[in-house]
């Protein structure tokens, strides 16, 4: 199934949070990702219409078994990719942020050459 760019990186941000806190808020995640109260508030809308995720009563969102799948691939590619790219020599603040872009664009064939050359060669 394809998913929104924007929706990886909310589910990807909610894993984080809830790694970082042991829960994930709507606040938080709008903190993170430098949006309104309100672009979550309709992201979150989406995602569970879609099944990605659930929110309780008290407004913390859990995410389903096919929303950790996404979130888990996207930030185990950020990571990856982060450490690749500062391997390179690229400053730690630009592979973050270089490897936040590239996750999205990638496809899964380049993303496995570039783990398999990291692996030889690294």
């Amino acid at each position: 199934m394809q998913i929104l760019r924007a929706s990886e990186d909310y589910l990807e941000t909610m894993l984080m949070m809830q790694q970082q806190h042991g829960y994930i808020r709507s606040i938080d995640v709008a903190e993170h990702l430098g949006v309104t109260k309100p672009s979550v508030t309709y992201a979150t809308k989406r995602l569970r219409e879609n099944g990605y995720i659930t929110m309780d009563k008290d407004g913390l969102i859990t995410l389903t078994a096919s929303g950790m799948a996404i979130a888990e691939n996207m930030l185990d590619r950020h990571h990856t990719l982060t450490r690749f790219l500062i391997a390179l020599g690229v400053d730690a603040a630009t592979a973050e942020a270089d490897a936040c872009k590239i996750e999205h664009d990638i496809s899964q064939k380049t993303f496995d050459a570039i783990c398999a050359h990291a692996k030889a060669h690294l």
